[in-house]
């Protein structure tokens, strides 16, 4: 067997973006030759695919973006941080929105059998295709889309968390990004239940009221009013929840800029601009969320690959 050394190994990951160990494994067969390394890789993509989809993928990246008017946001997996910044990650993703912008699929799997730019290829084969490149286990978990009115995207932390907000104007879209990416900043940093008050459901107002009326049993300073009175009480504390957990009833973040409820910014932002603005929906997805994460000791699995 001819010999090769580390930065033989080195080179070849450079070369592919295969693990480590992969390129390790390609040069022990190929003999230390590296074209025909690279070769038994191709030839293994299948195989290495099949073996990595068992691992937990939580990291990767929220991605948010508008192509051609329509607005779409993605989240796509891979299973650790350090590949969520991967250029070639980050462009799969950002492939992954077009497929999403361009072909409006219905669902996942409608998704994962479009045609990926550029290629020949579906969504799913190019994901296989990414698991060699890459050496782990990556899944595109889920995507939104909004086609109608003006969409603005947020990328948080390149890609913690991506918001999609869609607008009702008859401003111009370049006129309204900034209203929609203030709003989508607030989405991101403080995650409302719901949009609108309107929009919260009679289970969640009458479990609300029920822990408040039990609060107020137990508060001795409440000892003796009448229930009437407590029902009024009671009442005016759903204030507190709605701008706690709804959105256009959440004070504005951003105080320096304008002081009140989000809902009365978007109307003042409007005013200034000469027209009106409405919100209408949005999307906030969370790298990970809801995925139960695998923890590892990453230093001890470096340490021993290069024993």
């Amino acid at each position: 067997m001819a010999a090769f050394t580390a930065t033989d190994v080195k080179n070849l990951r450079e070369m592919t973006g295969v693990g480590m160990m992969d390129c390790k494994k390609a040069l022990v067969a190929s003999e230390g030759d590296i074209d025909k390394a690279i070769e038994w890789l191709r030839e293994k993509g299948m195989a290495a695919s099949a073996k990595k989809a068992g691992r937990i993928a939580a990291e990767g990246m929220a991605y948010a973006t508008v192509v051609d008017g329509v607005g779409v946001v993605v989240e796509v997996n891979a299973e650790t941080d350090f590949v969520g910044k991967n250029e070639k990650f980050v462009d799969f993703v950002k492939g992954v929105a077009a497929v999403v912008a361009q072909q409006n699929p219905a669902d996942l799997d409608d998704l994962m059998g479009k045609t990926y730019p550029g290629t020949e290829l579906t969504v799913l084969q190019q994901q296989q295709e990414m698991v060699l490149v890459i050496g782990e286990n990556i899944k595109v978990r889920r995507f939104a889309r909004f086609a109608e009115g003006v969409s603005v995207p947020y990328v948080h932390a390149g890609g913690k968390i991506g918001v999609l907000v869609n607008l009702k104007t008859a401003l111009a879209p370049e006129a309204v990004t900034e209203i929609g990416k203030n709003i989508a900043m607030q989405i991101a940093a403080l995650n409302p239940r719901f949009w609108d008050k309107s929009l919260v459901t009679d289970d969640v107002l009458a479990e609300e009221k029920k822990i408040m009326m039990v609060q107020m049993a137990n508060d001795p300073k409440m000892a003796g009013k009448p229930e009437a009175v407590l029902e009024k009480i009671a009442a005016g504390k759903m204030n507190k929840f709605y701008s706690e957990n709804c959105l256009l009833q959440q004070d504005f973040v951003k105080g320096d800029l304008f002081t009140g409820t989000v809902e009365n910014y978007i109307k003042d932002a409007a005013k200034k601009l000469g027209g009106s603005v409405e919100f209408v929906n949005a999307i906030r997805f969370e790298k990970g969320e809801g995925i139960e994460k695998k923890q590892e000791d990453f230093a001890a699995e470096i340490a021993s690959l290069v024993k």
